[in-house]
């Protein structure tokens, strides 16, 4: 086979391999068993089975009370408390006083995919989708997120001019501790910081450990571009062992491949565009846990050493939370790390300066369109000089085409002198067979991190181009922009130099046709910017193979 094949082809071998990938990934989520309300209001309630309060330091047990014993009878989902709503500027919540649990949480900047007025669901608990953040005590007789609190308020909104807004849930055990459970909300921000403060009501000193985790399902949230593999799930970071995912198979399994304690370092829950991460601040002692707690229900969180609190005394832990759109910048100046969370690949060193050259081209013309197609024509010209060198090899072998054809037939089935044939018309000509692939290479890996920038970017998510696209992070509603990448696709193919052997060009002709099919279900950002990239191609090839027609060689 030509060399020059050889790149073409690896590059639909490994995009068949992606989509055959997501497809399998998407039979595996649309099949897992929905969350079945009614099923776990069986599993009986109350605190009699929770451990005894922990030593100060961290106790490694992990033994998190589960989520599934905060169901009883209940009205609605999985809670059974009061809902308090809270409205800022970015988000509207709701805190449960069962638990103080933060469990309904919609950005009110970040609209549906199925329903472009509708705010997105970050949290929520009323549907099959069940993802929560909960916060409790660890010990026999502590509030957790299975105690009923009251709150000092029924709704809060910010108001005009207000900066910040802060709600606080009390709960008693009488004889034992008072636990204020106050979320800090800030105008403009994604961060909701959760203070626990424990009044030790006792005659005896306390110990109490904290813990803040994430209850949900491990189906994908619904909107996810359609046969392309994205991650959802739980992620852990620590300055030692850096950002590591936690596959919910992993959780099936009992596998620990993360750090279990660390003075530094957070836990996430992981989707498309979107992250839910517990900050706690360095330098203090922590242990990170996951676990399956129910039918396709699993936790993941932190445990906190809050030390001794003397009769009379009160301790307080304070834990940002984080839940928001992946927006990079902002993402890296909250922790170590968690720009991380913003899935590029295996090739996240080249994908991130490529996002800020994005961003950067966007913030000039103010459109994410035509930052793509000035980022591609960027792209374009730094490669030129590889481009050039690729495209005049294979306009020097199409040349030569007559004369390899004559070889072939000259020596028929006999291989090793045609090979050698081959290679001194090769060195008459002066034609390296590896020129036209090995510039293309180079350039594979840049191209392939953009693709992960475009399809991993939240800010192309409802971002809208020209005319018919109204949504670079959706597929073309009208196929336009896959059926140009199609006629191009089938342009580049005829202006290469067809192999010499039958069955590889069938091979060939057939590409085009199987790209468009993946194409047809890719978000348009990603289709627009193979469009140009094409039509770039095609120009400097033509031009190329024009010069080279003429003899300029």
């Amino acid at each position: 086979m030509n060399m020059q094949r050889i790149i073409p082809l690896a590059i639909f071998t490994a995009s068949s391999f992606m989509l055959w990938d997501a497809w399998q990934s998407h039979q595996r989520e649309t099949q897992q068993p929905p969350v079945s309300p009614p099923a776990l209001s069986s599993v009986p309630t109350g605190t009699a089975s929770l451990p005894s309060v922990p030593s100060p330091s961290v106790s490694g047990s992990g033994a998190v009370p589960s989520a599934t014993t905060a169901v009883g009878p209940q009205t609605e989902g999985l809670h059974r408390g009061e809902r308090v709503k809270v409205t800022t500027d970015v988000m509207d919540a709701e805190i449960d006083t069962e638990g103080a649990d933060l469990r309904s949480l919609k950005l009110l900047k970040h609209f549906s995919a199925e329903q472009s007025n509708k705010p997105v669901d970050l949290l929520e608990d009323k549907n099959s989708l069940v993802y929560v953040a909960q916060s409790g005590l660890l010990g026999a007789g502590l509030p957790n997120h299975t105690t009923q609190f009251t709150a000092d308020k029924p709704e809060a909104t910010l108001a005009a001019g207000q900066d910040s807004l802060d709600v606080t849930l009390k709960a008693i055990t009488p004889g034992v501790v008072e636990v204020d459970k106050t979320y800090h909300f800030k105008r403009g921000s994604y961060v909701v910081t959760v203070e626990t403060a424990v009044h030790n009501l006792s005659a005896a000193p306390l110990s109490p450990e904290a813990y803040f985790q994430f209850l949900r399902v491990s189906k994908a949230p619904p909107g996810d571009p359609r046969f392309v593999s994205t991650y959802t799930g739980p992620a852990v970071y620590t300055d030692a062992t850096k950002f590591q995912k936690i596959p919910f198979t992993d959780i099936d399994k009992g596998k620990r491949d993360y750090p279990t304690t660390a003075t530094n370092g957070w836990i996430a829950m992981l989707q498309h565009y979107f992250v839910a991460a517990w900050l706690p601040q360095p330098g203090a002692q922590r242990e990170f846990f996951t676990r399956k707690v129910g039918n396709d229900l699993y936790t993941a969180g932190v445990i906190l050493p809050m030390g001794v609190i003397a009769p009379g005394g009160t301790g307080t832990v304070s834990v940002p939370l984080y839940a928001g759109p992946q927006e990079g910048a902002k993402l890296k100046n909250l922790a170590p790390g968690l720009d991380l969370t913003i899935d590029y690949g295996w090739l996240t060193i080249i994908a991130t300066p490529l996002f800020y050259v994005l961003s950067w081209i966007h913030g000039w013309v103010g459109n994410w369109g035509v930052a793509i197609i000035l980022l591609t024509v960027l792209i374009k010209a730094i490669f030129f000089p590889l481009s050039a060198a690729s495209y005049k090899s294979m306009a020097r072998m199409r040349v030569v085409q007559p004369k390899m054809a004559r070889i072939k037939e000259q020596f028929g089935d006999d291989r090793a002198r045609m090979n050698q044939a081959m290679m001194e018309l090769y060195k008459t000509e002066k034609i390296n067979p590896l020129g036209g692939c090995l510039p293309m290479v180079v350039q594979i890996p840049v191209f392939i991190a953009l693709y992960w920038v475009l399809l991993g970017s939240v800010e192309l998510r409802h971002a809208p181009f020209f005319g018919w696209i109204h949504d670079l992070s959706a597929q073309d509603p009208y196929y336009i922009l896959p059926v140009l990448m199609t006629a191009s696709m089938f342009l580049q193919q005829r202006m290469s130099p067809k192999p010499p052997d039958p069955v590889q060009a069938k091979v060939m002709m057939f590409m085009p046709l199987a790209f468009s099919v993946m194409f047809f279900f890719f978000p348009a950002g990603l289709v627009l910017y193979w469009v140009v990239n094409n039509v770039l191609s095609i120009t400097q090839q033509w031009q190329i193979t024009r010069m080279m027609g003429d003899g300029k060689r």
